[in-house]
């Protein structure tokens, strides 16, 4: 009989690409994780892996082992569903991955409606980049992941689902000229002193990518890698920057910031939220997933 542990244990050393890297994942030691190994591999009578100095590849039988895996890991996952009533959980716990200002600005309030909804379960989430965040999708580490903007179309072996566009609105502080302002168009942005994110976050790769579509060369006078911090040097006077409404409410109702809507041809990003195509939901996650869509209209 085949044991679902180590066949867990054996997806995840596909996904991680190496014993170590799984171990760390799953916080084993690389040994227990090479002992799961081949202990499966004994009761198959096949090896699954060929290991050499760059980590493990698979052999005819391990990617056979794996097609089934996947069939066999769906089917607990969609019986887990089916039979599941999440509001009568005593406990359990949802792993989302969350890009900067969805941590800073979103989060907060979807992590309130789903207390509510289900007071027994908790919410625990990390902030990284796009890239980082589609990583530990694929390798199991997280549930979901939510990000702002763009998912590289080649990203096969996740699902999303877009949960709102959001337009980008130019922000000023008091002593900017443009304080009061009701509109700006984008071609007034040339030569103007802007604080921007760090140059390889996906924030910035798209905005000088919109930029650039309207032949504008921004005048960059600081790069930051912190939203709290660009806010901050906006706010004392030290040019402008382009943000979400939402990352600005606070700030706006106190008279410290003011966000200018793009006239014409705003600039728009889209929230999204991923999971594994691989694998069907948790009943947590599930929940968590539906409860968005509904915030949000879908």
């Amino acid at each position: 009989m085949l044991d679902l542990y180590k066949l867990d244990i054996f997806t995840r050393v596909v996904a991680a690409g190496s014993l170590s890297k799984a171990a760390e994942q799953l916080h084993m030691t690389q040994s227990g994780v090479s002992q799961h190994i081949r202990a499966l591999e004994d009761s198959l009578g096949t090896e699954l892996f060929v290991r050499g100095r760059r980590g493990v590849e698979l052999t005819p039988a391990g990617q056979r082992l794996l097609a089934y895996c996947e069939g066999i890991f769906r089917l607990v996952a969609e019986a887990e569903l089916a039979v599941t009533d999440v509001a009568g959980l005593l406990d359990g716990q949802l792993t989302i991955g969350v890009t900067p200002g969805v941590s800073a600005y979103l989060l907060p309030e979807w992590v309130q409606m789903f207390r509510q909804r289900y007071p027994n379960l908790a919410v625990s989430a990390q902030t990284g980049t796009t890239p980082s965040i589609v990583n530990e999708l694929r390798n199991g580490s997280l549930d979901l992941g939510a990000i702002e903007g763009e998912l590289d179309s080649a990203e096969r072996d996740l699902q999303q689902q877009a949960l709102r566009e959001f337009d980008q609105y130019v922000v000023v502080g008091r002593r900017h000229p443009w304080w009061g302002r009701n509109e700006v168009h984008l071609q007034e942005l040339a030569g103007q002193p802007m604080v921007m994110r760090q140059s390889n976050s996906q924030t910035r790769v798209w905005l000088d990518c919109a930029l650039r579509e309207q032949a504008l060369t921004p005048r960059i006078i600081a790069e930051l890698d912190n939203l709290e911090s660009i806010k901050r040097m906006v706010m004392i006077g030290t040019g402008l920057t382009i943000l979400p409404l939402y990352a600005v409410t606070a700030e706006q109702e106190v008279g410290a910031l003011h966000p200018i809507p793009i006239a014409g041809r705003p600039l728009r990003r889209t929230l999204r939220l991923l999971w594994r195509a691989t694998r069907p939901l948790s009943p947590v996650a599930y929940a968590f997933r539906q409860l968005l869509i509904a915030h949000y209209g879908h």
